[in-house]
């Protein structure tokens, strides 16, 4: 086998200018795309800053309803700075804020469609 990594995800929301900008604005991703596919259609793919994997916001799929999505798991260098910066940005976090595991500490949080996120820092961050 030759794969070398996950290039993209599809996170199903209803409204990709809402979901853009929660992704850009709130979570600080870059704008990859934002390009037509056909009279209804758009691709609108975001990703972190120097990752490798990219997310593609759809409206497309019958079988992934908005808010589908769990378990998207963002890693951090710094949990306790994104989590302040994410909450002044209006973020609401699950079961109380930062959770420690033995392999690291996290938060959980949902989009504005209710896709659940994961933001995590292993061992130190």
């Amino acid at each position: 086998m030759a794969i070398t990594h996950v290039q993209l995800v599809s996170v199903p929301v209803s409204d990709q200018d809402r979901a853009r900008d929660f992704y850009v604005d709130t979570l600080g991703f870059d704008l990859q795309g934002d390009n037509p596919m056909g009279p209804d259609r758009r691709w609108v793919q975001v990703a972190p800053k120097g990752g490798a994997t990219a997310l593609t916001l759809v409206t497309w799929f019958p079988t992934m309803p908005p808010g589908s999505l769990k378990g998207l798991v963002l890693e951090t260098d710094d949990l306790d700075a994104d989590v302040a910066t994410l909450a002044a940005r209006g973020v609401r976090f699950a079961d109380g804020g930062i959770q420690q595991a033995p392999w690291g500490r996290f938060v959980t949080f949902d989009d504005p469609d209710g896709n659940g996120i994961v933001l995590q820092a292993t061992a130190g961050g």
